[in-house]
C-alpha cells in the first residue's frame, strides 16, 4: 500500500510539471500558433526563479517565504512570457517558419538557463550547494490534512503549485468556451482570414495567446526546480525531456486542458512505473520510458480515423497568417 501511494505520489508531482507546460501550449495552439519551444521556455521559468529566489534571500537578512515566493514567481513567468514573445515577434512579425523556430527556441532556453545554473553553481560553492531553503519550503509547504491517513498523503501532501495546475487547466477551459475572447482566440486558430474580416485583431490575439501560454508552461519548470528539486539546479536534461511529454499531451489531449489534467497524472505514472516493477533489465527500464510517447501515438491514430472535428487541431495550426493574401 505504501508503494503504491508512493507510485501514485510522483505521478502527481511529475504530472503537474506536466500539465502546466501542456497548458500553456494549448492555448498557444488555439490562436494556430505551434510552439515546440515548450522545453527551451520552462528551462527559462525554472532558472528565472531559483536566480530570483536565490538573489532576495542572499540580499535579505531575513527573507520572508511569501516575498520569496512571489518574487520567484513573477521572474518565472516573466521569463518564460518574454521566450513567448521572442518566438512570436520571428513567427508572426517577421514570419519566420515556427517549426524551426520552435527547436531553435528549445536549444536557446536550454543553453542560457544551464549558462546561469552552471554559473549560480559556482557561485553558491559548488553543484548542490545553492540557498533558496526559503522559497523552497514556501512551494514545498502543505497543510495539516496530509498526516490525515492514506488518503490524505495521498491528496493533500503537495506544494501550492500541483493545485494551481488543476485550477490553471480548468480556468483556460472555461475561458476557451465561455468567454467571448476565447471563442474570439478559437476563431483566430480555425480561420484567421474570417476572424480578421469579423473584425477580430488576429496578431493581438496570437501574441497574447502565445505569451501568456508560455508563461504558463515555464510555471512548470518553476515547479520542477523549486519543489521536485528542492531549489537546486542539475543538468541532467529532466526538464527538456518533461518538456516534450508536455507537447506530447497536447495530442494526447486533443487539444482540451480538462483532458490534460489526468492525461498529465497518467503520464506522470507510466513515467515512474518501472521502479515500482521488480527485476527489470536496464533495456526494459528505457522500453518503460517510452511508454507515455507510445501512448501518444496510439491516441494519434485513434483520432485520426475516427475524423471527429471536435478533436483535431485548429485548422491554421503552424501556417503563417498574411492579411495581404486573404
Amino acid at each position: 500500500m505504501k508503494e503504491l501511494i508512493s507510485l501514485f505520489t510522483s505521478a502527481i508531482v511529475f504530472g503537474s510539471v506536466i500539465l502546466f507546460g501542456a497548458t500553456g501550449e494549448i492555448l498557444t495552439e488555439k490562436s494556430g500558433n505551434l510552439n515546440l519551444g515548450v522545453p527551451g521556455i520552462m528551462y527559462l521559468g525554472g532558472i528565472a526563479g531559483l536566480v530570483s529566489a536565490f538573489f532576495y534571500e542572499a540580499s535579505a537578512a531575513h527573507p520572508v517565504p511569501f516575498v520569496a515566493v512571489l518574487i520567484s514567481l513573477l521572474c518565472a513567468f516573466a521569463a518564460a512570457a518574454l521566450g513567448g514573445l521572442i518566438f512570436s515577434f520571428l513567427t508572426i512579425s517577421l514570419r519566420a517558419n515556427q517549426n524551426v523556430t520552435g527547436l531553435t527556441l528549445t536549444i536557446f532556453g536550454s543553453g542560457v538557463a544551464n549558462f546561469f545554473g552552471g554559473s549560480l553553481n559556482k557561485l553558491a560553492g559548488g553543484v548542490g550547494q545553492i540557498s533558496v531553503s526559503v522559497a523552497s519550503s514556501g512551494y514545498r509547504a502543505v497543510t495539516p490534512l496530509s498526516k490525515m491517513g492514506p488518503v490524505g498523503e495521498l491528496l493533500f501532501s503537495y506544494g501550492f503549485l500541483a493545485y494551481l495546475a488543476v485550477i490553471v487547466a480548468i480556468a483556460v477551459q472555461l475561458f476557451l468556451n465561455r468567454s467571448r475572447a476565447g471563442l474570439n482566440l478559437r476563431a483566430v486558430g480555425e480561420n484567421p482570414g474570417t476572424a480578421d474580416a469579423a473584425g477580430i485583431d488576429v496578431t493581438k490575439n496570437k501574441y497574447l495567446a502565445t505569451c501568456i501560454g508560455a508563461g504558463i508552461s515555464g510555471l512548470g519548470g518553476l515547479y520542477y526546480v523549486m519543489d521536485y528539486t528542492k531549489g537546486t539546479w542539475a543538468n541532467d536534461g529532466t526538464i527538456e525531456g518533461l518538456g516534450w511529454l508536455a507537447v506530447a499531451l497536447v495530442i494526447f489531449a486533443t487539444w482540451r486542458s480538462v483532458n490534460a489534467i489526468w492525461g498529465a497524472y497518467l503520464f506522470g505514472l507510466l513515467f515512474w512505473v518501472y521502479l515500482y516493477i521488480p527485476g527489470l533489465a536496464r533495456s526494459t527500464i528505457e522500453l518503460f520510458k517510452m511508454l507515455p510517447y507510445l501512448v501518444t501515438i496510439a491516441v494519434l491514430i485513434i483520432v485520426s480515423l475516427r475524423n471527429r472535428k471536435e478533436n483535431q487541431p485548429p485548422a491554421s495550426l503552424g501556417l503563417a497568417y498574411f492579411r495581404e493574401e486573404r
